[in-house]
């Protein structure tokens, strides 16, 4: 038999998983193994938690009795630094499962009877927002634990990230975190990535082109959270790439309270037919905007760019232009002008480099920014593959980055030149000195030349 037919044997192979339980099972011992072994990738998920920097201990299945029952949470994690211990409980679901708040509620009391500082769960949901949960349980229970959630997407991301960018320092564990890895991103493995934009996504859509979808409806506050979810999703999956912290931006105000942010997106949705945010990348000229434009079938992704502070109207087009020199043709770049009101000149990128003076609307006024931005075709179906809402989505946010975002950089002033300074002239054959030029130094500049001069005036 050919050797290519043979299967290379895996630390954490994903063969002989059988039913959900087994799934779950597999991949709670896996993660938790991991993160007791590459203390760097353990110390990554644990530290936004308030966890020390300590050795990791992980178990899984550990029992407690409540009452007359037996409860087996799906895993533990104590870290220990000195004499300070923190510990929480683990929840894991794979494939399409959803957590209970029952179960979390159980878990959450044991939490609290034991002295343990809270309950971690990990599933393929993924919140509207960094932070939120996305199950919702009594909050007084809340008091004394705290309740954390981890989607699989984000755990792949830190093990990506921590790997190929920041680096394991043991060769050997670098390889145990390659394989997990290798694990999470099979399909059998149940850590899916964002698939489903959900049972509301078509009426909602429909809705949204006939005119008759209001706030009040139901399925608009669930399609505004998936998209919010999305964003977070593609931020994962870019930052996995970059090797660097992706995330949606959200105000203040919208962090303390996301219900603000779900009705402004729900208010865009029913009137404009847009569901708009925005994506932040370390080291970039600013935030990447998604607008999915329902009524048209459109996404447009753009970014805003300041515009050099010196220079003619279009020495400043000229500046942008050059940085877009591998940009598709399609590209649309709008100028804007100081003390403009309204939407400025604007073309697309194939007519501006040969004519830079389209974007020039007055000469008069100068031009303080640009936004270059992409127009590409929406996906409508629900789920993913071609065709779907939320490949076409992840694909307008990726090429956008590539082909615009990564090539652009920001203006700033060249330094000040010193002037040369040149040798004051000699007197000639007729003793009449040569005039000095602008650049030289008067004769008030240096006490040499002054009394020379002094010397050869008539008394």
């Amino acid at each position: 038999m050919p050797e290519q037919s043979w299967h290379e044997a895996r630390l954490i192979p994903t063969s002989g998983i059988n039913g959900a339980d087994e799934q779950e099972r597999r991949a709670t011992s896996a993660l938790l193994a991991v993160m007791s072994i590459v203390r760097e990738f353990g110390r990554a998920l644990t530290k936004p938690y308030g966890a020390p920097a300590g050795a990791i201990q992980t178990f899984i299945e550990v029992p407690f009795e409540v009452g007359e029952r037996r409860i087996f949470p799906d895993g533990l994690i104590r870290i220990t630094r000195g004499q300070s211990v923190w510990t929480t409980l683990v929840e894991v679901k794979t494939g399409n499962n959803l957590l209970h708040a029952d179960q979390l509620e159980n878990y959450l009391d044991i939490a609290r009877e034991q002295g343990y500082n809270a309950v971690l769960t990990i599933s393929n949901e993924i919140p509207p927002i960094a932070g939120q949960h996305p199950t919702r349980v009594d909050k007084r229970k809340l008091r004394r634990v705290d309740l954390h959630h981890l989607s699989w997407t984000q755990v792949l991301a830190e093990a990506v990230m921590q790997k190929e960018f920041r680096g394991v320092a043991d060769p050997d564990q670098a390889w145990i975190l390659g394989e997990l890895i290798r694990y999470l991103e099979h399909p059998r493995s149940g850590a899916m990535e964002f698939e489903d934009m959900g049972e509301a996504w078509v009426p909602v859509r429909n809705g949204v082109k006939t005119g008759t979808l209001r706030p009040t409806d139901k399925g608009a506050s669930e399609v505004a959270a998936r998209f919010d979810a999305l964003l977070r999703f593609v931020s994962l999956n870019l930052g996995r790439q970059l090797g660097t912290e992706v995330s949606p931006v959200v105000s203040r105000r919208e962090l303390a309270d996301p219900s603000l942010r779900a009705q402004a997106l729900v208010e865009d949705l029913t009137s404009a037919g847009v569901l708009t945010g925005s994506i932040r990348i370390p080291s970039t000229v600013g935030d990447i905007v998604v607008a999915a434009d329902v009524r048209a079938g459109t996404i447009v992704c753009h970014i805003d760019v300041d515009a050099p502070r010196q220079g003619r109207p279009t020495t400043r087009v000229n500046w942008l232009v050059r940085q877009l020199k591998n940009a598709p043709e399609s590209v649309r770049i709008e100028a804007r002008a100081a003390h403009s009101r309204g939407a400025g000149a604007v073309g697309l990128l194939k007519a501006i480099r040969d004519d830079p003076s389209q974007l020039v609307a007055d000469p008069a006024k100068e031009i303080r920014a640009f936004q270059v931005a992409t127009v590409t075709p929406m996906g409508t179906k629900r789920g993913r593959g071609r065709g779907a809402f939320i490949d076409s989505v992840i694909e307008a946010v990726d090429v956008f980055y590539a082909d615009v975002v990564q090539h652009l950089k920001a203006w700033s002033a060249a330094p000040p030149r010193l002037r040369p300074e040149i040798e004051p002239a000699t007197a000639g054959p007729d003793g009449v000195s040569p005039g000095l030029p602008s650049t030289g130094l008067s004769s008030q500049d240096d006490e040499t030349l002054t009394s020379s001069t002094q010397a050869s005036s008539p008394s």
